[in-house]
């Protein structure tokens, strides 16, 4: 099967500038459940299997561990760097002067690279929160966001693709309000926007305004993320697989509902990044977009499915004086500074 799909049956997607990226690719947050260990052998036998994109983090904490697996596979042969799209993240806490430089070449050494294919700000703000915190923790240096910060974050990002470092820089976690503040004063406009996008979760204005700038959405949390912390759950939150649209196609192709989550994404338009450490899982998320795609009917279904259910509020990153987890996402009278 690794061969078929390294022959080109997975659909690519073609970033401004002309780089491509395939359709699908595996996460690495191992949602604080899996360890590095785990993570890194699931990269392995996807790679062996097909996958080329491979969505990383430096707050993941594995990135060593993967950079060992791809030592291992470049030297089996089993697939060459050219062929691979790799992507990583600055955390909140290296957004200083300097230290965007830092972060990525750490996450260079750590996985092995030369370059990374894509380097995200993984959150539009410096608040930092140790990794497996609580939920209801909060940092005193937590603040809204500022749009001279980001852009100071923003030059740093700029200067990886100046210095060959990175070939593509992306966003993530933004909104448009955030958005519009920030790109009239970019001088490389980002090539990708991670985002948080699943049936329950559709982002559509957000997800429209993206395309319209020629920034591919690039969708975490795809299959509604039932692996997600005890941190990011609540009690309202949407189970996807339920949704009848959702449920009404995978009846009726015969397969698992989070399968019909990744074909919706990718006939929609955008890169969805599913976790898997399991192998019958993580080849099935990648083979099902190569075959029976979902009708249009079923397609206009589930985009009626919408149930604004945001599954990764963020809450951990609130500043003293912010509401809810909402002002984080702009909501009416919220200034973005």
């Amino acid at each position: 099967m690794a061969n078929e799909m390294e022959q080109g049956r997975i659909p690519m997607r073609t970033l401004r500038g002309g780089e491509r990226i395939p359709c699908l690719g595996l996460g690495t947050f191992g949602s604080d459940k899996y360890g590095p260990e785990e993570i890194a052998e699931a990269v392995y036998g996807a790679v062996k299997y097909g996958y080329r994109l491979i969505d990383c983090a430096s707050v993941y904490q594995n990135e060593d561990r993967i950079g060992t697996v791809l030592k291992r596979l470049f030297a089996e042969k089993a697939v060459e760097r050219k062929e691979l799209f790799i992507t990583s993240k600055v955390w909140n806490d290296m957004h200083g002067d300097g230290k965007v430089l830092e972060a990525c070449e750490k996450s260079l050494a750590d996985l092995g690279l030369d370059y990374l294919d894509l380097y995200f700000v993984h959150w539009p703000f410096p608040n930092y929160h140790a990794p497996g915190c609580s939920g209801d923790s909060r940092n005193p240096d937590s603040r809204p966001f500022s749009t001279e910060e980001f852009m100071g974050v923003w030059r740093q990002c700029e200067e990886l693709v100046d210095r060959g470092l990175v070939r593509c820089i992306g966003m993530s976690n933004m909104t448009i309000p955030k958005l519009e503040a920030v790109l009239p004063l970019c001088r490389i406009a980002p090539a990708a926007l991670e985002m948080e996008l699943h049936p329950a979760f559709q982002q559509q204005e957000l997800f429209d305004y993206a395309v319209k700038h020629d920034i591919l959405p690039i969708g975490y949390c795809p299959i509604g993320s039932p692996s997600r912390p005890d941190r990011d759950r609540t009690a309202e939150d949407v189970a996807d697989g339920e949704l009848p649209g959702v449920a009404a196609a995978a009846q009726a192709h015969g397969v698992h509902p989070a399968l019909i989550c990744l074909k919706w994404a990718v006939q929609r338009g955008q890169v969805p990044i599913p976790f898997s450490v399991r192998e019958a899982q993580y080849q099935a998320n990648l083979k099902c977009v190569t075959e029976d795609p979902l009708t249009e009917e079923e397609m206009e279904a589930i985009s009626l499915e919408d149930r604004n259910c945001r599954l990764i509020k963020g809450q951990v990153f609130l500043w003293k004086g912010a509401g809810g987890w909402e002002d984080l996402w702009d909501p009416e009278g919220v200034i973005v500074q």
